[in-house]
Parts: C-alpha cells; structure tokens; sequence
C-alpha cells in the first residue's frame, strides 16, 4: 500500500473538529489530530478545528503549529475555565511527581464528570454556533479524550442535525489512569458515554481491544457502527528527518514519550545494569536515551544503578528533532502496562523502520511487531527478559543484521491513506 495521490475534488465539504488537545500544545496527544486535519484537504474535505485557547500545559511545539499555518487550517480558539488556564501565563507546567499526579487526578475525578474540561463545554458551543452561522459544516467530528468533547459534540448534533463521528483515542470507562471514587461516579460515566454513543452516526477507535470493550458495553450497537482506524506515522516527517552521526561501536536504545501512572523505565534500567554486570564489556558499548519529560525521582534511579555514564535524558524535543533522534537510534524501546490504550510512538517507530524492543502484555502491539516482524516483545517487568532481547539486539547490531519492520506491514500506518479512509467514511455519512 502507498500514500494516496491527492484528490482534485470539484467543491470541498466541511467538517468541525472538537479537539480540545491541539497545538501548541505539545505531546502524542495533539498528532493524531494535527495529521487528519492536515491531509483532509487532499480528500475534498475542509476543516475547521474547534480547540481551546493557548494555556498552561507539559509541553510546547510551536513547529506543530507551524504545520498548522503552512497548511492554513482555520481554528477558532475558545477560552476555558478548566484547572490547566489557570497556568496559561507560565505556557509549560513542569510535570509533577508522580504521587502528586495521582492525588490530583483524584481529585479531578470526585468533582468533575466526565472530566475537568467540563467547564470549556458551554464556551465551545457557544463558538460553535457563531461559526455555523458563517459556515454550515457537512460533519461534527469529536476526539476524545478529554471526553468533554463528546458531550460537545452531542449538544451540536442535537442542534444542527449533522452526522456526529467520536474518535476514542483512548477508551472512556476503561481508561487505565481514570478514578471512579464511588460507584455513583461510574455510573454517571456510563450513562453520558451511551448518550453519545446513540447520538454518533460512527464510531472511531484506534484498536479492536476498544472496539470490543465498547460492544460488549452497549448492546444496542452493531459491529459496524464501529471502525478500527488505527494511529500512525507522517511519511512527510519522515522524508524530511535527517540523522545525527551515532558514536561508532556504540548501539543507541531510545525511548520517546513520558513516564506516568504505571509506566516506568525502572524496568528497563535494572535489566541494562544486570546486561553490564554481567558482561562489563557492553557498558562501553551501549547508550540509552530518554526523550522527552523525565521524572526527577527516575534521574534518582539512573544516579541510584549507577548508568549515569550510559544514560542520556535529552528532555522535551519538538517533533521534528524527536525524529532526528529515533532516525539517529540502533533500536527503538516503549513500554505499556495494559492493552486498551494505542500509544502513537509504536507507529512513529514503525515509521522510522527500527527495530522495536517492546515491554508490552500480550494483546494488539505484540500482535503489530510479530507481523512486522519488527523486534521483540517481553512482559513490562520482566527484568531478565528484557536484558536478554538487549544482548540478543547487540549482537544482531555487531553483526550489522539488526531487523527491519516489513514495508507492507509499516505502509498500513501511513497518515496520508488513514485520513483517506476517514475521508471516505465521511462522504458515506453524507450522501
């Protein structure tokens, strides 16, 4: 499969994008809808994104931005009272501890239903229906989370009476880093995630762990009222990367995202320590790089194994420099705890055809790289599995036959022919 030549459609439709996450802001959050509003175009279809006001967050990519005006995609930016404004002057929070993490999302979820993006709604409708009156849109398209989204989404559906499509990019009730402080809190969840659901005209996932999760909850959907339009990767962020120089003789390991919930490189860190200890040679031999926002109490553990002369911590880069990096790596490492969620730096690694070392649970992403046949797969915490795929990979770069992902397999994540289909899933919606 190859990227899909452009359309030359003789009158574009429009579609309204509620993304409450968007740039500036910065992290994986923002990508997947940066890309579709990006390549709709090309498929006769105009976007308009909905989105909130600059404000405080953990991280600022203005050459996301960049690609938005290059690109010249109308946003109309609405104010928020919600608890990140309140930062809006600082621009980028440093993120906090992770003990401080869990008591405010506590927090957030005692008092805020179905999250505290509750209070941008009423604003967001509000500019929505200004922006109707200048332009009638074919589509209400709505990305969550923040599930606030939706619930826009919903009002605007009700109101226009145009087809709705909800793009869970990560599941509502089973969202891994979610509290229900009382069972009161579920239900109240549960009940406006069917009402949305009975309002969408189609329903987007970004795997079928989701797509079951939402069946098996609501019974009154079909099979197909739900479609599986996985994440992906920019071909064009690629095209354009160039790579760093990597220091002869030393095989460089990277790991691009954030650390939070139970995401957590102690794992890792403790199986490169026991690869060192057991063959000392290595130490010399093999970097490992973090990029993007560490924990202090992670540098404390890098400082605590004694991997400070192997480990580098590079910080937030923008994207186009992350890519740099993960194109400048011998191998690519990720790990994730559970099965519901898609993280996009999986697809961003297929991208850059690396080998993967992944620290997955069996479910959808081993499914990916064993059909890629892009590297290998080992429990999250198996320390000493994860030092012998380590070993295994250094030896395989020694002998300049580290494994590559299949192309067939890499080209089904291309951004460019997934927003054709999101384009196409569109025009059925409004014929």
């Amino acid at each position: 499969m190859t990227a899909s030549a452009p359309t030359e459609p003789a009158q574009s439709r429009s579609v309204l994008v509620i993304a409450y996450y968007f740039p500036p802001m910065g992290l994986s959050g923002v990508q997947r809808t940066l890309k579709f509003v990006k390549y709709l175009p090309q498929f006769g279809w105009e976007p308009t994104v909905l989105t909130v006001s600059p404000t405080g967050y953990f991280a600022e990519d203005n050459t996301l931005l960049d690609e938005v005006d290059r690109h010249r995609i109308a946003i109309e930016r609405v104010g928020s009272l919600d608890a990140n404004s309140f930062f809006r002057k600082k621009g980028v929070v440093k993120m906090p501890s992770e003990r401080w993490r869990k008591f405010l999302t506590y927090v957030s979820d005692m008092f805020f239903v179905p999250d505290n993006k509750l209070l941008w709604r009423k604003r967001a409708v509000k500019a929505a229906e200004a922006l109707f009156k200048l332009k009638t849109f074919d589509v209400i398209f709505a990305t969550a989370p923040p599930f606030t989204d939706f619930l826009i989404g919903v009002e605007l559906q009700r109101r226009w009476q145009r087809p709705l499509v909800l793009d869970y990019r990560d599941p509502w009730i089973e969202y891994p880093f979610k509290y229900y402080p009382t069972p009161l809190h579920r239900m109240m969840n549960s009940r406006l995630e069917r009402r949305a659901l009975r309002a969408a005209s189609k329903i987007l996932t970004t795997n079928r762990r989701v797509k079951e999760l939402i069946l098996n909850r609501n019974k009154f959907l079909s099979y197909e009222d739900i479609v599986i339009l996985p994440q992906g990767y920019d071909p064009q962020d690629f095209r354009n990367g160039s790579a760093p120089a990597i220091p002869r003789g030393k095989m460089r390991i990277t790991h691009a995202g954030v650390f939070y919930g139970d995401r957590t490189p102690k794992y890792f860190l403790a199986a490169l320590r026991k690869v060192f200890n057991d063959r000392p040679e290595l130490e010399r031999r093999i970097e490992s790089r973090f990029i993007g926002n560490f924990h202090d109490e992670h540098r404390q553990l890098i400082a605590s194994m004694k991997l400070g002369d192997s480990v580098v911590v590079t910080g937030y880069l923008d994207h186009p420099r992350c890519v740099e990096q993960l194109l400048a790596s011998d191998v690519l490492w990720m790990m994730l705890t559970n099965d519901r969620q898609s993280p996009g730096k999986l697809y961003e690694y297929l991208g850059a055809r690396k080998p993967i070392l992944a620290c997955v649970p069996d479910g959808f992403i081993r499914q990916t790289i064993a059909e890629a046949r892009a590297g290998v797969a080992v429990d999250p915490d198996d320390v000493d599995g994860i030092a012998k795929a380590i070993v295994q990979f250094y030896e395989q770069y020694e002998q300049e036959r580290l494994p590559k992902p299949k192309e067939d397999v890499v080209s089904k994540y291309n951004r460019v022919d997934l927003t054709k289909e999101l384009s196409v899933i569109f025009g059925f919606l409004t014929e």
